[in-house]
């Protein structure tokens, strides 16, 4: 993200934490103008956590920026964990969200997987969102799964051999059930390896020009590990989604203001799922960026969304 599309840093004007059943507790955090029009972001992966930068998508002066961490991520707890954690009950978790917060309707964004379960929410309660703002559609479909385990290897081929290279031959031909199960070792010596791999062959697909990565640390081993065993958790069960529902259900929310935004080299989740829920849903604005892939810092993605966050400023 650069600044020049940005708002200015904020810091959160409340922080908690919801209590959503006997298992899961999420942090929240709001943003902003208290008084302000409500909008949540919803983070990607499943398992990669809020940034401050998620903040900065919208108008500090007009929005109640609510963000929150989906069960098993970041803040939430219990960390990386599978037990009642399917898309149903982060819908569920979101409704009660609002319901807590005392907000009425709001702004709905989301990137990524953030874009899945924005689109499920959507779906399911339609009548609380005020507008729909997608990045990187990712519609949880075998075929998208099936494209992120074998055929990002097409333009990253390193990155492919490395996410292999962990799996024995006799197990690659169902990568998700291998890496599902030293995943879920309880191990740091089985599964530690196993999401060091996973996460370092995302990174390297995830951004048009390649960036940086820090050192391993026992912080980044943390994330690297939720987001490893949730995106696998999620990837084995499709989602909880029955096959094209999302596009299916697309007349429930064909009223709601929308704005579809990707990336035109977006490798992690390819063009091919955005075309298809634009063409489903001509009422959204669709939105190629002509010099992103996929990640949510590339600048042309950022402006993007900033743009729409404030084109949706007149609906309240």
């Amino acid at each position: 993200m650069t600044s020049a599309t940005l708002y200015p840093a904020i810091e959160p004007f409340t922080c908690g934490r919801l209590a959503v059943d006997a298992v899961h507790s999420l942090y929240h955090e709001q943003s902003g103008n208290p008084d302000g029009v409500p909008a949540v972001y919803l983070h990607g992966g499943p398992g990669s956590p809020t940034s401050p930068r998620h903040r900065r998508l919208f108008d500090p002066d007009h929005y109640r920026i609510v963000l929150f961490e989906q069960r098993g991520v970041g803040r939430s707890s219990p960390l990386a964990e599978t037990r009642d954690n399917t898309t149903w009950h982060l819908v569920a978790d979101m409704e009660r969200l609002r319901e807590h917060l005392g907000i009425a309707r709001w702004h709905v964004a989301g990137g990524s997987w953030g874009s899945t379960l924005a689109l499920a929410y959507a779906q399911s309660h339609p009548d609380r969102c005020l507008s729909l703002s997608l990045r990187g559609i990712f519609l949880c479909s075998a075929e998208e799964i099936d494209w992120f385990l074998n055929g990002m290897g097409q333009f990253f081929p390193e990155a492919q051999a490395d996410f292999l290279a962990p799996i024995p031959e006799a197990e690659r031909s169902n990568l998700l059930a291998a890496y599902g199960r030293r995943l879920m070792d309880g191990d740091p010596a089985v599964h530690m390896p196993a999401a060091r791999a996973w996460v370092d062959y995302e990174e390297a697909c995830v951004s048009l020009l390649p960036q940086a990565r820090a050192p391993y640390s026992s912080e980044s081993d943390e994330k690297s590990l939720t987001l490893a065993r949730l995106e696998n958790h999620y990837f084995r069960h499709m989602g909880w989604l029955e096959p094209g529902r999302l596009l299916a259900g697309v007349d429930a929310i064909r009223a709601i203001p929308a704005a579809i935004i990707q990336g035109r080299y977006d490798v992690i989740c390819p063009p091919r799922a955005a075309h298809a829920l634009a063409s489903a849903w001509p009422e959204a604005a669709f939105t190629i960026v002509p010099d992103a892939g996929h990640a949510v810092s590339e600048p042309g993605i950022t402006a993007a969304l900033v743009a729409a966050s404030d084109r949706f400023r007149a609906i309240a």
